[in-house]
């Protein structure tokens, strides 16, 4: 982390002064941020959840949906995602059992519809993600 800081004092502030060493501890703050935002841990299939698993398929099959909402764009406005073009990634509702109405759980997939790049799982409306591997 110091090196870090440091090393962005020399490139873009002059040493030694005191907004200097301020700016480049928020720009390292910055820059960590980012490092954390990006970094997204990675699932298998298999240890999906079974309605998960169902709802990749019928990615793959291009429907049918449980919801109208499925399949819309998603904005990626929270940026927990790497940054893509507007409608790169649409996103699926995942059903919880028990549950009434859409709940928490999705997955979001990036690239073409039925054949997508990537896709992420949460299951807590967007605030984590995980990566599906295949």
């Amino acid at each position: 982390m110091f090196r870090l800081f440091a090393r962005i004092e020399q490139q873009y502030f002059k040493p030694g002064l005191t907004t200097g060493w301020i700016a480049a501890l928020f720009l390292s703050l910055l820059l960590c941020a980012a490092n954390a935002t990006a970094a997204v841990r990675s699932i298998a299939t298999a240890a999906l959840p079974p309605q998960a698993r169902r709802v990749l398929v019928q990615i793959a099959q291009g429907g049918p949906w449980i919801s109208p909402k499925d399949g819309i764009v998603f904005g990626n406005y929270e940026r927990q995602l790497p940054r893509r073009p507007r409608g790169y990634y649409r996103e699926y509702t995942v059903p919880t059992p028990g549950l009434r109405h859409r709940g928490a759980r999705r997955i979001v997939c990036g690239g073409p519809v039925r054949h997508p790049d990537i896709c992420y799982y949460t299951d807590d409306h967007y605030a984590t993600f995980t990566a599906i591997s295949r």
